[in-house]
């Protein structure tokens, strides 16, 4: 999807060549972090066993697991590592992790940003308008595991019926699928074989019960924004404390992003800044503060009947007041 404002007006060319450099020291820095965070809490976590700190533990790794998959996100779009192929190895990896196949989530996310809140090409979008009860069950993670676990044994049996996945991609996923499941269903027989439940334990309790804290992120960056093309419409950014956006792998930074997805994500900042130099500051929200505000817009009445073509979830402060003119 083409926006409708110009993303020169924004950036020089040297501007932009210089934000678009990759690094591998900063990539292993953030990923290194991020893992190492995980495996000292995941011990922690082994120690609390049979107490009641598991419970604090539990949670710390359960979100720290699930915000991995910003990691999956930037990988995906090769900004974490100068390497390339590092980006490929570690995207299946993490991938797998997630429940998540990397093939599958680069396509659909792809679409995504070519086609960013358009309901019929968006491969974020492909779903019902919302209604209370449909976005909640979202929220608390019980249909978001749902789509991830049935969708991907579909895939494994050859069934595509995502409108995003060309024919071309289909075999590709098709395979990818099904070695997931493979392995999956070979970890479940070991586990079980061996009377352990340690997978269940330090992965998928923690994983599956904390997805409402992954998905604070998730619904707040697009939801109750314009459906037009313009990305400064339709894209929302967080407003995030330091730690919230070292988690997110600086994704806070949403509308930046989106504006120009090669710029890695240490350099969001940056980009951020230049963006509000020339447009203006950009659509922006605290966590809690959208969750209450589209909660209440969702109590009136669901998503299709509030515009399409305007910000209906907005901060108590309002929005942003200006943007770039078209070309």
């Amino acid at each position: 999807m083409d926006a409708t404002f110009s993303r020169r007006k924004l950036l020089s060319p040297d501007e932009l060549r210089a934000l678009t450099e990759r690094s591998d020291q900063q990539g292993w820095m953030q990923m290194g972090s991020h893992v190492g965070a995980i495996l000292l809490v995941a011990y922690l976590h082994g120690i609390a066993l049979g107490t009641w700190w598991v419970l604090l533990t539990g949670f710390v790794l359960g979100v720290l697991i699930n915000f991995l998959y910003a990691a999956q996100h930037e990988l995906s779009h090769a900004t974490v590592f100068k390497t390339r192929k590092l980006n490929e190895i570690f995207g299946r990896i993490i991938g797998f992790f997630m429940i998540f196949p990397r093939d599958f989530d680069q396509v659909m996310h792809f679409a995504h940003h070519q086609y960013t809140q358009d309901w019929e090409r968006d491969g974020e979008l492909v779903r019902e308008p919302y209604t209370l009860q449909t976005y909640l069950l979202w929220l608390s993670g019980i249909t978001y595991w749902k789509n991830r676990v049935f969708g991907l044994i579909r895939r494994a049996r050859g069934i595509i019926i995502e409108p995003y996945i060309k024919e071309n991609e289909e075999e590709k996923i098709i395979t990818e699928s099904r070695i997931h499941v493979t392995i999956y269903a070979m970890l479940i027989f070991a586990e079980f074989m061996a009377g352990s439940a340690f997978l269940l334990t330090f992965w998928i309790l923690p994983m599956v019960l904390t997805k409402p804290i992954h998905q604070l992120q998730n619904t707040i960056e697009h939801l109750g924004l314009s459906h037009e093309d313009d990305i400064l419409e339709n894209t929302r950014s967080t407003r995030a404390p330091a730690l919230i956006r070292w988690l997110c792998w600086q994704m806070p930074y949403h509308t930046a992003h989106h504006t120009f997805p090669a710029v890695p994500f240490w350099k969001l900042k940056d980009l951020n800044e230049k963006i509000e130099a020339q447009a203006g500051e950009v659509h922006r929200m605290g966590w809690i503060e959208f969750q209450i505000e589209v909660i209440k817009k969702l109590a009136q009445k669901d998503e299709s009947q509030w515009p399409m073509n305007e910000v209906w979830v907005v901060p108590t402060s309002g929005g942003r007041t200006a943007r770039v003119p078209a070309e």
